[in-house]
């Protein structure tokens, strides 16, 4: 049977069940997959070296013919050595292997072969510890050995050996892949071929050509993610919307009322919303706030405004502890506004703080007696008829799919309601501008006079104690704390504190007569809600916690937020736990520990201690660890970014001209490898 990009990885030769389960393991299941699977870094064995010129320390091969090869067990610690003399006519060298005793069976006496790896000058002599090795032959290109050298991300039981091997017996079949771009954008944009570029991320011939493979293949998955966004704009300005009217009176006289004064960029950000939903085409915005910059006020302005103009409009809340939070607030805000307020959650139905029937809360939207409804992704089952839908707002998550707009279109007058999502984390303009292209984008930074900065402070190991002692006073006085920890459960490898660990130490030796409680994201769903909204009634003083607190409920009476192996975490992550406390009158205090002292941990971590503003810290974190790992582009329902760089503003401006030339002059038809890509990543909505 012949292979084919579509083919089980078992048709590959001397691939067995086994294996083929360990590389299903890593997401390969095809041959097309094991293609895709990119190497994470690179060993330089290109340069060939005589063995009279190497020196300690040095990357290299060695082309020498084996003179004696034989095995033996140490006396010390019972390993299998397997040790070599080759010679390669300017000098002679030891080779070892550890516990690789099938070494001596494959390789023999006389045989010329490339051997790669770390020399080590030392009491023994001159000699290469553990190299790879690869015999000569005729007419092959080496796969392991004398080139720059792919390393891949393994599991147990497989070896990078073997992944490299599985990987060369695909070439012919990359060599001959089908072109997934318009030739015309391949010459505009002077990118590679995809056939090239595949061959050479895994197997380049220099570096020169291994960057020219990753900006290629960086286009591609950039490509892909910003024609799913142009696409999304197109298809959501084919449609019409309700023009709200902006209604001054009762908006002027609503905050008027309020017992606080707006900021200037809450004004600011209110205005860009209420004008965005009085245009005829449906606004799509993202409403990014700083934690505790009082977007809740912002929302709760635009959605007045669609309520007085005889429109529905709906906030969307990824868990129900968190929906039930905004519906407590509305119905206080809204207290003397006459408005009916709903809740929908898949447990909870109410309506203006008191309990009814998912009968009668349906009624009530039938009848047009509900104005706002606040719930969660059961908001939009399709038992639910939402009737006269002008807003839909969409909290902590950026992306809500094509598929779930036409959901809440109003058939009879092919009307699509007005889009706002709305973020705590701050996100850099660039990054913004790579995810969320097609969101128009508003944003508050300042914070409100009545906030008392959160005291954050670097904890030594020594000052542990102190720590518990001051935590032990604020409960004391009634104040309660959150403590994060960055595993559930302990973990020899990583060394770094555990729920389960810290929990266990916290309730039984450092506050055995306060009552302490475990958070984490293996109990159900009605368990986490339970356990927040018992913190919040103050049925606990400490909540040990992984990072599923990270966006929640506010406990205005919890002050301390202790985070324990803070170097685990990123700057824009800190920051969210930092705003889970500071949220009432009380002054509040972030205490962060780490077991790790190099210079650069601490150099972070200090940094954080003195910077309040999000967004500086949304910066750094985007400079020191790249926006895949702090924002998390599976969070944001867009494609897994293997090599993309979100930062690189030239990269995306060039793909964003790709993408609209493709839309404007292409059919994605026309390009069938392309299409199945897009496919696979359609933009969806994602809640717990």
């Amino acid at each position: 049977m012949s292979m084919k990009l579509s083919s089980k990885i078992e048709l590959l030769p001397r691939l067995g069940k086994t294996t083929a389960k360990r590389l299903q393991y890593l997401g390969i299941q095809t041959i097309e997959d094991l293609v895709w699977y990119f190497p994470f870094r690179y060993e330089d064995f290109s340069q060939i070296r005589p063995i009279r010129d190497v020196q300690d320390g040095d990357m290299v091969t060695i082309h020498g013919q084996i003179e004696i090869i034989a095995s033996r067990r140490s006396r010390r610690q019972r390993k299998v050595l397997v040790e070599a003399i080759i010679n390669d006519n300017s000098g002679q060298m030891k080779v070892v292997w550890f516990n690789q005793p099938y070494i001596a069976k494959t390789l023999k006496q006389g045989e010329y072969v490339y051997f790669s790896g770390k020399v080590e000058v030392n009491n023994y002599g001159t000699q290469l510890l553990n190299p790879d090795y690869e015999k000569e032959k005729a007419h092959q290109d080496n796969v392991h050995t004398a080139r720059i050298v792919p390393v891949y991300s393994l599991t147990a039981g497989l070896t990078e050996k073997q992944l490299r091997y599985f990987i060369s017996l695909a070439v012919p079949l990359i060599k001959n892949i089908e072109e997934n771009l318009p030739p015309e954008i391949i010459s505009t944009a002077k990118i590679m071929s995809l056939s090239d570029a595949l061959l050479n991320i895994h197997f380049p011939k220099d570096y020169e050509t291994l960057k020219l493979a990753k900006q290629r293949l960086s286009f591609q998955e950039m490509f892909i993610v910003q024609y799913l966004i142009k696409k999304a704009r197109a298809d959501l300005q084919n449609n019409n919307s309700i023009a709200m009217k902006f209604l001054e009176k009762p908006t002027k006289e609503f905050v008027d009322r309020l017992p606080f004064k707006l900021t200037n960029d809450q004004k600011k950000a209110a205005w860009e919303i209420i004008q965005g939903i009085g245009q005829e085409k449906p606004m799509n915005r993202l409403l990014e706030g700083d934690v505790g910059s009082g977007k809740t006020i912002v929302v709760a302005l635009s959605m007045l405004n669609v309520a007085r103009n005889g429109y529905v409009a709906i906030m969307m809340a990824p868990t129900e502890i968190l929906a039930v939070q905004h519906y407590k607030n509305f119905v206080k805000l809204y207290q003397k506004e006459k408005l009916s307020i709903g809740l929908l959650t898949r447990s909870r139905k109410e309506i203006n703080g008191e309990k009814v029937t998912a009968k009668k809360l349906q009624e009530a939207i039938d009848n047009q007696e509900m104005q706002i409804i606040v719930g969660t992704q059961a908001l939009i089952q399709d038992k639910v008829k939402l009737k006269d839908l002008g807003l839909v707002i969409i909290d902590e998550q950026h992306r809500f799919g094509v598929k779930q707009r036409k959901t809440l279109i109003d058939k009879e007058q092919n009307l699509i309601p007005h889009f706002l999502s709305m973020t705590a984390t701050p996100i850099p303009r660039s990054l913004a501008l790579a995810l969320y292209g097609d969101l128009e984008l508003s944003i508050i930074k300042e914070l409100p006079a009545n906030r008392k900065p959160i005291i954050s402070r670097l904890v030594e190991e020594i000052n542990r104690d102190k720590a518990y002692q001051f935590t032990r006073e604020q409960i004391t006085v009634g104040r309660q704390a959150f403590v994060i920890c960055p595993l559930i459960d302990p973990s020899d490898k990583l060394g770094v504190k555990s729920v389960t660990e810290v929990y266990e130490r916290l309730s039984k030796d450092v506050f055995p007569d306060l009552r302490v409680k475990m958070l984490h994201g293996k109990l159900k769903a009605d368990e986490k809600n339970q356990i927040m909204q018992d913190f919040y009634d103050k049925k606990y003083d400490i909540l040990v916690s992984t990072s599923v607190i990270e966006v929640g409920i506010d406990v205005p009476n919890a002050t301390i937020m202790m985070i324990e192996g803070a170097d685990r975490f990123g700057l824009a992550q800190l920051h969210q736990f930092r705003g889970r406390v500071g949220r009432g009158e009380h002054q509040s205090y972030c205490l962060i520990f780490t077991d790790n002292t190099s210079q650069k941990t601490l150099e972070r971590l200090k940094f954080f201690v003195s910077t309040k503003d999000g967004f500086a810290l949304a910066e750094k974190d985007l400079q020191l660890r790249g926006a895949g790992d702090v924002y998390g582009v599976k969070q944001s329902g867009l494609p897994d970014l293997k090599l993309a760089d979100l930062s690189d503003i030239n990269l995306i401006k060039k793909v964003q001209d790709a993408a609209g030339l493709f839309i404007e002059k292409y059919k994605l038809k026309d390009y069938s490898a392309l299409e199945r890509m897009v496919e696979k990543q359609e933009i969806t909505l994602h809640f717990e």
